[in-house]
């Protein structure tokens, strides 16, 4: 009979081991492409379903999009499920009313984008703490912003210079990438990352997605090596690099697939549902 008992403290014992190795993640998900499909603007229901296991399994979830939080307004079915977001691509980051990073772009920069969309005639988008309007808007903002990625509250007519009475935290220029290098060598505060043909995101010099991640899992006190990113796009390089395990969506750029850790199936393809189980969290 003690035999049994002992036997069977050493099964209990071995069962709590193994749950405790089965460690909780958090996973990071950008939102065009990734999260929602480019096709039908919509989150798959696929996506909806594995988002919520994963919570369901004591995974925390974050957003990191290059979108800042005033058209971010496509996440209505998994809202209820994000623990915090990484918004324009890492400058400004919160968990509920929290703020955990806010990276403006220096002031000098900011005149020289201004000056040199309005000398070059193209678009620029302009993300600030509380705004998002256009400067010099033509025919590519709506065509791309307001049909292409089916944002609905963007007045590409309103104006734009009471953003610059606040901090600037994005600029969305429409250039090709070749004109990337010539501008950003009279933008030392900034960087950029591209994750669309016709414009750019321009930050400030640490609020990427990469940084941000980290941030972030300090902030929640996670450890890195715990932690997964999924992407599709340029902007989303230094995140996947960043985190203990990178995952490139398959209609991701060539050059993201190369620095995932794993590649999984497009968005419409049930890529998040599919990586999740990959790995063995739902």
């Amino acid at each position: 009979m003690d035999f049994l008992i002992q036997r069977s403290r050493k099964v209990r014992f071995y069962f709590y081991i193994c749950g405790m190795k089965k460690e909780r993640y958090a996973l990071f998900f950008d939102i065009d492409g990734t999260l929602v499909s480019l096709e039908s603007h919509e989150i798959p229901a696929s996506t909806i379903f594995a988002l919520t296991q994963a919570k369901a399994n004591g995974h925390r979830i974050y957003i990191a999009t290059g979108r800042p939080i005033t058209i971010i307004n496509n996440l209505g079915p998994i809202e209820h499920l994000i623990d915090g977001y990484i918004t324009t691509n890492g400058s400004y980051c919160f968990v509920g009313t929290e703020e955990v990073c806010c990276i403006p772009i220096p002031d000098a920069d900011v005149r020289t984008m201004i000056d040199d969309a309005r000398e070059k005639d193209y678009s620029c988008i302009i993300a600030s703490e509380t705004k998002f309007v256009v400067f010099n808007a033509h025919e590519d903002v709506e065509r791309v912003f307001c049909h292409e990625l089916a944002v609905s509250n963007l007045d590409i007519h309103a104006p734009w210079q009471p953003a610059l009475e606040e901090r600037i935290m994005q600029f969305s220029p429409f250039f090709s990438a070749d004109y990337e290098e010539e501008i950003l060598s009279r933008m030392p505060g900034c960087v950029s990352g591209r994750w669309h043909p016709e414009f750019t995101d321009i930050t400030a010099v640490g609020g990427d997605k990469g940084a941000a991640l980290l941030l972030m899992a300090h902030h929640e006190g996670i450890d890195i090596s715990r932690t997964m990113a999924f992407g599709d796009g340029g902007n989303d390089a230094t995140m996947i690099r960043e985190a203990g395990i990178g995952v490139a969506m398959g209609n991701a750029i060539a050059s993201l697939k190369e620095e995932a850790d794993h590649i999984t199936r497009t968005a419409d393809d049930d890529g998040v549902l599919a990586a999740l189980r990959h790995y063995g969290l739902i």
